[in-house]
């Protein structure tokens, strides 16, 4: 029987991942409550009667236009073994019987894997100053296949910086927790990452889970933590947002963890969890009294909840794909080595354009915004 997609209620696209084990949780519905400036759909994929896919689409209109791009972050959540192009071409059809002009999504595949060993020695190597130039560990044949249908299909790959701000990054680092135990995990970190944990301890760093309420001070360091590493910060309000679209749809899909010595915040985390796969969300710490070490100690917390929660994955998400020890951006891939874990590489963001005119004019509309 054919492939057709069309709209679903928010409870059979939650019931489809439940029963798969886990998708991103930029594929819930409640997502589309977090992102409120876009409009939201849930679609299936259906053949007959039976769902065999789904997906969150986010709309986002062109000014003064009732046109949208089509935008699927990490997802759609599909077997992606079979069946690619009759899938495709139904989503396609359906978003754009809905107006979109072109459609853009980014297939949680990941097509290479790198150890921690591997990456250790390839920090070291003065040689190498991209992670993509390093042979990896494990490949992922079936991802590889989607990329060659992709391109095929007349798909557009996108650069991982890109001028589209909600894109996602395409390298994130993980560690794997199935079948380990909190030993396990703690001996598979780096001497530093368990004296600092163990440092934390002995200093008195309490970690506990907070509430609605305690958002208000996450956010206070938040904002210090941008100052300090130069970014902007969200408003609390989007937090707010967060918390109540997210915890509506399950209590435990995010829970806030607070650090704190003597008292003193001194770190702040959110920690999300879709079925198998835990993310750690957002992070914040002081200046003050960094020494206490209240980020290892807060990162170790969420991961053993993690793991007591039935998690297979620790997701620490976005790192850059450089191994230039000169570049200020290896700082992150360094402290997250220390976990284990392994650095991996998705599929990454690719374009459809279904209106080639208004396709170019928005992606020169998006570029303009930087």
């Amino acid at each position: 029987m054919t492939l057709h997609v069309r709209t679903i209620a928010a409870e059979q696209h939650l019931a489809f991942i439940a029963e798969r084990g886990s998708a991103s949780f930029l594929q819930t519905p409640a997502w589309s409550a977090v992102k409120s400036e876009w409009r939201g759909e849930s679609i299936g994929w259906f053949r007959g009667d039976d769902l065999v896919g789904v997906g969150l689409v986010l709309y986002r209109q062109v000014p003064k236009l009732k046109r949208y791009l089509a935008y699927l972050p990490e997802g759609p959540v599909l077997d992606w073994s079979h069946d690619v192009p009759e899938a495709l071409d139904a989503m396609s059809a359906h978003l754009k019987a809905n107006g979109a002009f072109g459609i853009r999504m980014g297939p949680a595949l990941v097509t290479r894997r790198w150890e921690a060993a591997t990456l250790k020695a390839a920090l070291a190597d003065d040689v190498l100053n991209r992670l993509g130039d390093v042979p990896a560990d494990h490949t992922d044949d079936t991802a590889l296949a989607v990329a060659q249908q992709l391109r095929s299909l007349g798909w557009r790959e996108q650069a991982a910086e890109g001028g589209f701000s909600a894109g996602q990054p395409k390298y994130n680092f993980q560690v794997p927790l199935a079948g380990r135990t909190e030993d396990d995990v703690l001996a598979g970190m780096n001497q530093l990452w368990r004296r600092n944990i163990r440092k934390a301890a002995k200093q008195g760093v309490e970690v506990t889970e907070g509430t609605r309420d305690d958002l208000a001070e996450f956010h206070r360091v938040y904002v210090e933590t941008a100052e300090r590493d130069h970014f902007t910060p969200r408003p609390l309000s989007y937090f707010q947002t967060m918390w109540d679209a997210m915890t509506a749809e399950d209590p435990q899909r995010l829970r806030l963890y607070l650090a704190r010595h003597e008292g003193d915040l001194v770190a702040a985390t959110t920690l999300v969890q879709v079925g198998t796969h835990a993310w750690y969300s957002y992070g914040a710490s002081t200046t003050a009294k960094r020494e206490v070490r209240g980020s290892n100690a807060v990162q170790w917390q969420m991961m053993r909840d993690a793991l007591a929660g039935g998690a297979e994955v620790y997701d620490l998400r976005g790192i850059t794909d450089t191994l230039d020890t000169d570049d200020s951006h290896v700082g992150l891939l360094q402290f997250k080595v220390g976990t284990g874990g392994e650095a991996v590489e998705y599929l990454g963001e690719w374009d459809l354009p279904l209106n080639r005119p208004l396709y170019a004019a928005f992606t020169a509309y998006m570029k303009r915004r930087g």
